[in-house]
């Protein structure tokens, strides 16, 4: 019986090392091709394109770039996230909240492209590769689910952790606005890549409160954009609370720096962007809303837990933190 439970023990330990490493290796994938494309949007995929990337061979390479560059980018952030998730609370509930947050997100993108709720009248172009049922990409909610799991993580290391249902729906919020700070960027760089776009149309019959919310002010993009990223990830968030409580996030991701830097890696593109296109305003208050979140997650170890005759959650020791 000993023999046994030594056994499991000991394949346990080794599945949850190799799931570390797995996600070591793809965040380490990540960081390159994330660092490689705010580089390229930095310099020679500014218009007008340089003679030597205007040739039919590199024409080809950058078409290939463009069709499997951010899809690429995208799967290995979000095989990074999972695996890491999976070496934190188990396989079996990291893949449930894999799969729960991402059918969430391409409903609410897809009722968007269709309805126009939440977010407004936007549609994805192309360049972001093969569009679920035509109309949303793949990348959108696979981004999603380990933004997400970042977003809760950095929350895990400032935020009190109760599993009581108003804890549960204030992780919620603040996972929401921490997402969302990602977006302030990260929309403006993308529109103007031609990502995709806004054709808000007019709204000149409608209240001054909509005109407000639905006109393209900032770069092309309206505030209904972020009350629908604000939306979503409330609710995307707090599915995922109801599969892993507040207090496992802080006792068992939050503890890991591996969300924090996935979490920064993904300003690099958007905010390469914004500077390099002249979108400065767009640019600082990117950096300044993600360094926000990233101060108090760097500053904080997680909160002590919060049930009765729980004992605080301390500093965890593992290989590649």
């Amino acid at each position: 019986m000993t023999a046994s439970t030594d056994l499991r023990d000991s394949l346990r330990d080794s599945s949850s090392s190799t799931l570390l490493k797995i996600a070591g290796l793809t965040l380490l994938g990540h960081a390159f091709f994330s660092a490689f494309s705010a580089f390229a949007f930095a310099t020679f995929l500014v218009p007008p394109y340089p003679e030597w990337l205007q040739t039919a061979q590199n024409q080809k390479v950058m078409a290939v770039g463009f069709a499997y560059g951010g899809a690429t980018t995208v799967t290995l952030g979000a095989v990074a996230g999972l695996a890491f998730l999976a070496h934190c609370i188990g396989s079996r509930r990291a893949l449930l909240v894999f799969v729960v947050s991402f059918c969430l997100a391409f409903i609410s993108e897809y009722a968007g492209t269709v309805t126009d709720y939440p977010f407004g009248a936007y549609e994805y172009t192309s360049q972001l590769g093969y569009k679920m049922f035509g109309r949303v990409p793949f990348n959108i909610p696979t981004s999603w689910f380990y933004m997400l799991v970042a977003s809760l993580a950095i929350c895990g290391r400032f935020l009190p952790a109760k599993d009581d249902n108003t804890s549960k729906w204030y992780w919620a919020l603040m996972g929401g606005l921490v997402l969302t700070a990602w977006d302030v960027s990260m929309d403006p760089a993308m529109v103007k890549t031609n990502h995709w776009f806004w054709q808000m149309g007019s709204l000149a019959d409608r209240s001054a409160f909509e005109q407000l919310i639905g006109k393209p002010i900032f770069f092309g993009m309206p505030l209904t954009n972020w009350l629908g990223w604000l939306f979503t990830g409330i609710i995307v968030a707090r599915v995922m609370l109801a599969i892993v409580p507040p207090t496992m996030w802080a006792a068992k991701v939050s503890p890991h720096r591996l969300p924090i830097t996935l979490y920064a890696l993904n300003g690099l593109l958007p905010l390469a962007i914004c500077f390099r296109q002249d979108m400065v305003l767009a640019g600082v208050l990117g950096t300044i809303a993600m360094a926000i979140p990233l101060w108090a997650a760097l500053r904080n170890e997680p909160r002590p837990i919060g049930n009765a005759g729980a004992a605080p959650v301390g500093r965890v020791a593992v290989s590649g933190r």
